[in-house]
């Protein structure tokens, strides 16, 4: 069994994901800048997104054990810490491999960070209050989407884009510090009683419950048609198909931020009105229609209220899911959310090659209206199968 976790405030939590969410975003308007620095083309430059996301997906393998086994606050904030220096360091690359390697550092200790704060949550609160408090949690994920590109964007406009891994380097440095300060002294000097044995061990336990993997399958899923296959879309069909300028597009995308917080403030009333296979059915439901919504709009203004509502939905959906994550290993919560994590990416990754190959021969509304269609079987298929109230 786990020991008692450390009392540290929800807002300092949710700081600490807002800080490690930040640091994956901040590449987003960078990348013209960089390769006019480093002498190459912008499609050169992605490497570095790719080199940050392999290293963030692949490492939740080790980053769940070794969160329960040597405690999941004390593991997230050396995380932290070691992020903020990996992106301090980036501004002083010298070339763009060298950029590369430290994005990949960084996407390693970050990965880390946020299923080991959700794995926290999950020892902390109890199972009825714990969707609300994730919710809470969710806002900082949430504002690192809406805040740190456009942030990382004047940055580099002004002061050059190695300007920007300074400042949120040094952000996230200090968010890891404060963290590792409230642990206590008591806690750095103690061994904490987690959960011991290998992680593949922890791993072939949990996936031994037909309810885990559903739980896993659905997350691949949720990742596949969603996080990979819809929604970082949006924006390009924005721009090509409304001809929208970049800018707006992106203010018309972040507007999703706007419905996810909502959704925040009212989770907890929410899941004790409609329970949690309402708010899977409704919110998948829900989701399903916003992207035929997209998939048929005759303009943009209707894509941006969609965008609100999808928001709002997305989260009542994803985060049933992360709550039931924190119950698929109660004595190695961490290596559980960390597998789910990892299904997660594992679709994201998978969605966004299969929908870039649907959207290059059959166009974006057909590949939006094929994903929404898919939402609508899946929130059915976890209404009926997933065991949960």
């Amino acid at each position: 069994m786990t020991t008692a976790a450390p009392q540290v405030s929800i807002a300092l939590i949710a700081m600490a994901g807002f800080a490690s969410g930040a640091g994956m975003r901040i590449m987003d308007p960078l990348l013209p800048l960089i390769g006019q620095d480093f002498g190459v083309p912008t499609a050169s430059v992605s490497i570095l997104i790719a080199a940050f996301m392999i290293t963030y997906g692949g490492g939740q393998i080790g980053t769940g054990p070794a969160g329960d086994r040597f405690g999941k606050l004390r593991v997230a904030a050396i995380a932290l810490v070691l992020f903020g220096i990996f992106t301090i360091g980036a501004e002083f690359s010298g070339s763009l491999t060298q950029l590369a390697l430290l994005r990949a550092a960084g996407g390693l200790v970050s990965g880390a960070v946020i299923p080991l704060l959700m794995a926290h949550i999950g020892d902390s609160v109890p199972y009825h209050e714990r969707q609300a408090v994730l919710g809470q949690f969710l806002i900082g994920n949430v504002m690192s989407q809406m805040l740190a590109s456009p942030i990382s964007g004047v940055l580099g406009e002004y002061f050059g884009w190695r300007a920007s891994f300074l400042v949120f380097g040094c952000f996230t440095a200090a968010i890891g510090l404060l963290l590792a300060a409230k642990l206590g002294s008591a806690m750095w000097r103690t061994a904490p009683q987690g959960a011991r044995g290998s992680g593949f061990r922890l791993y072939a336990k949990m996936f031994r419950q037909p309810s885990v993997r559903l739980l896993m399958v659905a997350a691949f899923v949720d990742g596949a048609l969603l996080f990979g296959g819809a929604f970082p879309f949006i924006a390009a069909f924005l721009i090509e198909d409304f001809h929208l300028s970049p800018g707006l597009a992106g203010l018309i995308v972040a507007s999703f931020g706007l419905g996810a917080f909502i959704y925040t403030r009212i989770a907890r009333g929410l899941v004790g009105r409609l329970g949690e296979k309402g708010l899977l059915l409704w919110g998948g439901m829900g989701l399903g229609a916003g992207l035929l919504l997209v998939a048929w709009a005759p303009n943009w203004q209707v894509i941006a209220a969609s965008q609100i509502i999808s928001g709002f939905l997305f989260y009542s959906f994803h985060g049933v899911l992360q709550a039931r994550a924190t119950e698929a290993l109660p004595e190695a919560r961490a290596t559980a959310v960390s597998a789910f994590a990892m299904c997660l990416f594992a679709g994201q990754t998978t969605g966004a090659l299969v929908f870039a190959s649907i959207m290059a021969t059959a166009g974006y509304r057909a590949a939006f209206a094929l994903a929404g269609f898919a939402m609508f079987a899946v929130a059915i298929w976890c209404r009926l199968r997933m065991a949960i109230r």
